[in-house]
C-alpha cells in the first residue's frame, strides 16, 4: 500500500504543478497555494522531485519565500484581491438563486478575507 500511495502523491504533484503553470497566466488559478501543495506531494513521495521543484527556476523562489517569510509579493496581493472583486462579483451578480448567490458571496468573502490577511514582502535591503 505504500508504494500506491507515493504514486499517488507522485501524480498529484505533477498534477499541481500543471495547475501551478496555468495560474500564471489564468488569474483565477492561485499559483503559489498550488505550488505549495504540490511541494508537499512530492516531499511524500519523490526527495528527486521535491528537489527539483524547490531548485526550479520559476517555482523554487516562490516556494522558498513563502516558507522562510510567510508572505507575498504586494502584486501578487494586488492581483489576487481584484480577480475576486472583479470575477467574484461579476459571477454572483449574474447567478439567479439567491442561495447560490449567498454560497458565492460567502466563498468570495472568505478568500479575501484569507488574501487580505497575509502580509506584503518588504523589499530585501
Amino acid at each position: 500500500m505504500v508504494g500506491k500511495s507515493k504514486i499517488l502523491y507522485l501524480i498529484a504533484g505533477f498534477a499541481l504543478v500543471a495547475l501551478a503553470t496555468l495560474g500564471i497566466f489564468l488569474p483565477l488559478l492561485p499559483t503559489t497555494p498550488l505550488l505549495l501543495l504540490a511541494a508537499w506531494c512530492f516531499a511524500q513521495s519523490s526527495e528527486k522531485c521535491h528537489r527539483w521543484l524547490m531548485e526550479h527556476r520559476l517555482f523554487g523562489p516562490i516556494i522558498k519565500n513563502w516558507h522562510q517569510n510567510r508572505c507575498i509579493p504586494l502584486k501578487a496581493k494586488m492581483l489576487s484581491v481584484s480577480m475576486i472583486l472583479l470575477f467574484g462579483g461579476y459571477a454572483i451578480y449574474r447567478l439567479d438563486n439567491l442561495y447560490i448567490r449567498i454560497i458565492g458571496s460567502t466563498l468570495c468573502l472568505t478568500g479575501l478575507i484569507c488574501v487580505l490577511r497575509i502580509p506584503v514582502c518588504r523589499p530585501q535591503d
